[in-house]
């Protein structure tokens, strides 16, 4: 997937303000709509133009883009990183827009679009301020925002202050983000895309209606040993070939503390053993804990000395072992 500049596509720079946007944007429209353009390439550039103009024109889009964007290249193969949106608070309920599309482009939008705001992104901000005369009593707009948190907060809970930036439109017209600190509870036995709820933190409401909530998505940092799966935690253990061979007893490194487990004779890589019930603990009296499983790899020993080689000649010769037999003779 290629980057796209919307900035270079409407001709403007970084920084410049919403009105300049919407001037460039009107601008190059009159001259490219396909109602006044006969060039070939007409719809495909305007549907350019208003992908662009609906990105830079939102605050909250723009200032997404502009962070995940950073050094980025026109026309540059590129992947948004894993949590890119984590720490940005949007307006909206959960799943409005900043989480990645499963699929390609949708409609007229490219892509690109869809990699970074998803579907739901093409209507956000749709119903996001109260209409003009206003009188009723209105509850204020739900916020949402993606939380990046320790795995070993899952197991015994903690309480961490964050920092939560939101985009704000200042009198000139350009994008500022400005920044608020909470101090947020995280339950013991929480899961990776469960949502944390903080009831009166999002918009102010109207005419003395309740303010909105604040929605917080659960994700895990990622973990130099443990691989996250629901509920499920997963270990790649280095085992020798003599371990795997014989059997052994081996120690392995768990959230509650290091187990020693056994390792069955005969055992290849890829086999996995399971630990019940050490995974991510259950978040109430109803729920199940989920495991720990350890699948096994196979680590040979370098043959980068005399004595070394001598051993594996002598295995090559006394062991008669031929790991293809299964393909047949030719083998």
């Amino acid at each position: 997937m290629e980057f796209k500049d919307y900035y270079k596509v409407l001709g403007v720079e970084r920084g410049t303000s919403e009105a300049d946007i919407k001037k460039a944007f009107r601008r190059l429209a009159r001259k490219h709509h396909p109602d006044v353009s006969k060039a070939p390439e007409a719809q495909a550039r305007m549907q350019e133009l208003n992908e662009a103009y609906e990105v830079l024109r939102d605050a909250e889009k723009r200032a997404a883009y502009d962070q995940v964007g950073q050094g980025a290249q026109p026309g540059q193969d590129f992947r948004p990183p894993p949590g890119w949106n984590s720490g940005f608070e949007f307006n909206g309920p959960p799943g409005e827009f900043g989480d990645f599309a499963a699929g390609g482009a949708g409609g007229d939008h490219s892509a690109f679009f869809e990699a970074l705001f998803g579907a739901a992104g093409r209507q956000a901000g749709a119903s996001r301020h109260a209409r003009p005369g206003q009188q009723s009593p209105m509850r204020g707009q739900d916020h949402h925002a993606k939380i990046v948190v320790p795995l070993e907060d899952a197991f015994h809970g903690a309480v961490r202050e964050l920092a939560l930036r939101s985009p704000e439109v200042d009198a000139t017209g350009h994008v500022a983000l400005h920044e608020r600190k909470l101090q947020v509870s995280i339950p013991k036995g929480i899961r990776a895309g469960q949502q944390i709820r903080l009831t009166g933190q999002g918009s102010a409401g109207f005419s003395g209606g309740p303010q909105g909530d604040l929605f917080l998505e659960i994700e895990f940092a990622a973990h130099p040993r443990w691989r996250v799966d629901g509920r499920d935690l997963y270990l790649t253990l280095p085992v020798s070939p003599w371990e795997a061979a014989l059997g052994a007893a081996v120690p392995v490194s768990t959230p509650d503390g290091t187990v020693e487990m056994s390792i069955p004779a005969g055992s290849q890589t890829g086999r996995k053993l399971r630990l019940r019930g050490r995974g991510i603990p259950a978040s109430s009296a109803a729920a199940a804990a989920g495991d720990f499983y350890v699948v096994l790899e196979l680590v040979l020993p370098p043959a980068d000395n005399d004595k070394a080689r001598a051993l594996y000649r002598q295995m090559a010769q006394e062991l008669a072992f031929n790991p293809r037999a299964q393909f047949g003779a030719e083998q």
